[in-house]
């Protein structure tokens, strides 16, 4: 009778973890629900608004901007294209730019700080719920709702924008690349992980989610202008610099439209860096003068080995065209003389997915290393 009763409550013990886990699931559920409900709703809805609008623009695009190149009018085209649904374009962009960092400072810098200041966590840990799994449970309902709501958001956002991103193509630009793709995902996890860590640390809610946005914005801004641009080698194109194509960078011809430029420098026949832009100079500018008997000096670089025949005063329209032609082509000899280059480096727009996967990985790196000091700090100094 003895060795039955023990059994029975060695099996009843045995019993106890998954039971307790159980519970704290339901409990973390019932806290979280109100939340995740509004989430999901609020999905649901765009996700109606999207699959009514986003067949209509796929039609425009193949009947306005597909055929444009035949016709000869791609920049009426594309302009009229861009401008369908520009209030609803701006709303997603910046809904799915924002949304990591809401998951972070109303999703996880409250889950543990709101707790520790009510005390309702000392409930939890004498209902035989270790610290561990308590914080377990409560990371995994909250933060995976957070990462499946940001996934679901940036595919339909993806998804409908694609028409729009096939005319503007830069999607590997700063200003586009976290509105689409795998990013989001990695950026919510880190934004929870970081408010959760927030929380626990200062133990007060809005002061958790007061810190939990100044890091989050400091760590993308490091992400987008000091890391990115180095997680692979960049990529340089050394051509002579033109004159003649405007105020656009030259060198731009090299490439593709959709690269991402990091710099466009110009130097010359020693390397040294005289100018910036597609240009001589810091703000781009050609910058050179041409004297009465034709000669033509650049400013910082010194004097042509050629001259240019400049306009006869009086001159009629077409001798001053022909002269201006006659400059131009004098300027970029004398560019091939002295040796004038302009160096491009840019990040080719084939390496968009392997950046996405990249960036991702690192954020949810972070994110499970903070979601370890989390349970470190839980088990060590919490009391």
């Amino acid at each position: 009778m003895l060795q039955q009763m023990s059994r029975a409550g060695a099996a009843w013990r045995s019993r106890r973890p998954a039971s307790a886990a159980v519970w704290m699931v339901r409990l973390s559920w019932r806290q979280f629900r109100t939340q995740a409900l509004v989430a999901y709703a609020a999905l649901a809805v765009i996700a109606v608004i999207l699959a009514i609008t986003g067949p209509h623009l796929v039609h425009l695009y193949d009947a306005t901007v597909a055929p444009c190149k035949t016709y000869g009018d791609c920049g009426i085209a594309t302009t009229q294209f861009l401008a369908n649904d520009h209030l609803l374009q701006a709303g997603l962009n910046s809904a799915l730019l924002v949304l990591p960092a809401l998951v972070g400072i109303f999703w996880g810098a409250p889950l543990v700080a709101r707790e520790l200041e009510a005390g309702t966590f000392r409930l939890a840990w004498t209902q035989s719920v270790t610290r561990t799994r308590w914080l377990a449970v409560k990371l995994g309902v909250v933060g995976l709702s957070g990462m499946v709501v940001t996934g679901l958001f940036s595919l339909m956002v993806t998804w409908w924008s694609s028409p729009f991103d096939r005319v503007n193509v830069a999607r590997l630009s700063p200003a586009m690349f976290g509105e689409r793709g795998l990013a989001p995902v990695g950026y919510a996890a880190f934004a929870f992980a970081l408010g959760v860590i927030a929380g626990v640390v200062i133990r007060r809610t809005l002061p958790a989610m007061a810190a939990t946005l100044a890091a989050f914005l400091g760590a993308r801004l490091v992400m987008t202008y000091w890391v990115r641009p180095n997680l692979l080698t960049p990529l340089h194109i050394t051509s002579a610099l033109q004159t003649a194509t405007g105020n656009a960078p030259p060198s731009l011809a090299g490439t593709n439209p959709a690269d991402w430029v990091l710099s466009s420098q110009t130097i010359n026949a020693a390397g040294q860096v005289i100018g910036q832009n597609g240009g001589i100079g810091p703000n781009g500018d050609v910058g050179f003068n041409v004297a009465s008997n034709g000669t033509l000096t650049f400013l910082g670089v010194g004097r042509c080995p050629n001259r240019v025949q400049t306009a006869q005063t009086g001159a009629g329209a077409g001798s001053r065209v022909r002269g201006q032609h006659a400059a131009q082509a004098a300027t970029q000899e004398c560019i091939e003389k002295l040796h004038i280059r302009d160096v491009l480096t840019y990040q080719p727009a084939s390496r968009y997915w392997a950046f996405q996967w990249y960036e991702t990985a690192i954020f949810l790196g972070l994110a499970l290393l903070l979601a370890g000091l989390c349970f470190w700090w839980i088990r060590r100094r919490l009391t």
